[in-house]
């Protein structure tokens, strides 16, 4: 149940804190840089905005890479590929490898919802909720907390989006996000516990 506790915990601080921190980072930033021109400010936030991407993909690899990592050599180490359990580099340059080319191959698409169909954010909201999400991974790994990463800079985009109105974020399109989140979970289960008998079936000795 620890380990369960860990997760639900995982679930609510993403979720929670994501939201709640862009709201605020938001609210700074438009108190700080709400009087300044846009042909000064956004330049700053566009460039901004790309760091804070580069240090949410280092958040996404050092929370969501290592469960990958994780179930990959537990897998070998059940198996007696390897004798102890630790992680190979070569599992961590394939994971790695994985999640580069899942996200360019079939991203696109969450991208679109998220960034376009939810709401539509200036460069200082990107940033802010790119941020937001960033220190709240960057936390909870530090306390081995797993968190999802989707759920983490969906909530921070919310957050972020409400900061300015909170009619800019499309509240029918998250609804029926967090509705897929919900759904993800029996589905998953089910499917996982039918594979493990067919493969008790199949191998068990």
């Amino acid at each position: 149940m620890g380990g369960w506790l860990k997760v639900i915990i995982g679930m609510v601080l993403s979720i929670a804190l994501g939201s709640l921190a862009a709201l605020l980072l938001g609210i700074l930033i438009t108190w700080l840089a709400g009087g300044t021109k846009p042909g000064r400010s956004k330049p700053l936030f566009d460039r901004l905005s790309i760091v804070a991407a580069c240090f949410m993909a280092f958040n996404h690899g050092l929370n969501d890479g290592q469960k990958f990592m994780g179930v990959f050599a537990m897998t070998l180490f059940a198996g007696g590929a390897i004798s102890e359990f630790y992680i190979p580099y070569w599992v961590i340059f394939i994971c790695a490898l994985t999640m580069g080319i899942g996200t360019s191959a079939g991203g696109w698409r969450i991208i679109k919802t998220v960034g376009a169909r939810m709401t539509k954010l200036d460069s200082w909201q990107g940033f802010a909720a790119q941020t937001a999400a960033g220190f709240t991974i960057f936390g909870a790994s530090a306390y081995g907390i797993p968190l999802s990463t989707t759920h983490t800079i969906t909530s921070g985009i919310v957050g972020a989006a409400a900061s300015r109105r909170v009619s800019d974020v499309r509240w029918s399109v998250l609804l029926r996000i967090v509705l897929a989140w919900i759904v993800t979970f029996p589905v998953c289960a089910v499917i996982a516990f039918v594979t493990a008998l067919i493969a008790n079936a199949l191998f068990a000795g």
